[in-house]
C-alpha cells in the first residue's frame, strides 16, 4: 500500500522539475512573443494560507476586457502581513500571450519570478539527487 520513501523524493523531484522547466519555456515564450500592456491592481485574493495575489483587469490589443490573477506569480510570507491597499487602483505593465491573454505576468516581478523557478530547480535537483543516489546506492541514508 504504501512505497518506500525515496520513491516519493523521486516522484517529488520529477514533478517540480517538470514544472519549472515548463515555467521557464512560458517565461521565454512570453518575453519572445508577449504583447506589453497596461493594467490595473483591482483587488488582492488571499489563499489558505494568507498569501495575496493580485487580481488584475487589463484590455487586450481586440479590446477584450479581462480580470484574471497572474498566470504565474511568487508571493513571499511578507504578503501574509502586508496590507496591499495603496496598490489598488494602480496601473502595472504586463506581458500576455498572443494566443491566450488570460495567461500573463507581471513585468516588474520578471526577475523575481525567475529567482523562485531556479530556487525550485535547485530544490527538486537536491530530491532528485538524493533519490538516485539512494538507489544506486552511492548515499546511505535512512528516510
Amino acid at each position: 500500500m504504501f512505497y518506500k520513501p525515496i520513491f516519493c523524493f523521486l516522484l517529488l523531484g520529477i514533478i517540480a522539475l517538470f514544472l519549472a522547466i515548463s515555467s521557464l519555456s512560458f517565461f521565454d515564450y512570453i518575453n519572445k512573443n508577449g504583447i506589453k500592456t497596461k493594467g490595473k491592481i483591482i483587488s488582492y485574493e488571499k489563499d489558505e494560507d494568507g498569501h495575496k495575489t493580485p487580481i488584475i483587469e487589463f484590455k487586450t490589443l481586440e479590446g477584450k476586457l479581462l480580470t484574471k490573477k497572474p498566470y504565474y506569480y511568487s508571493s513571499t510570507d511578507l504578503s501574509i502581513i502586508k496590507t496591499y491597499q495603496n496598490n489598488i487602483n494602480k496601473n502595472v505593465e504586463i506581458i500576455y500571450s498572443p494566443k491566450k491573454p488570460e495567461m500573463f505576468i507581471i513585468e516588474k516581478e520578471k526577475k523575481f519570478n525567475y529567482g523562485s523557478v531556479i530556487l525550485m530547480i535547485i530544490v527538486s535537483l537536491i530530491f532528485l539527487g538524493i533519490a538516485i543516489g539512494k538507489i544506486l546506492g552511492i548515499i546511505n541514508i535512512e528516510i
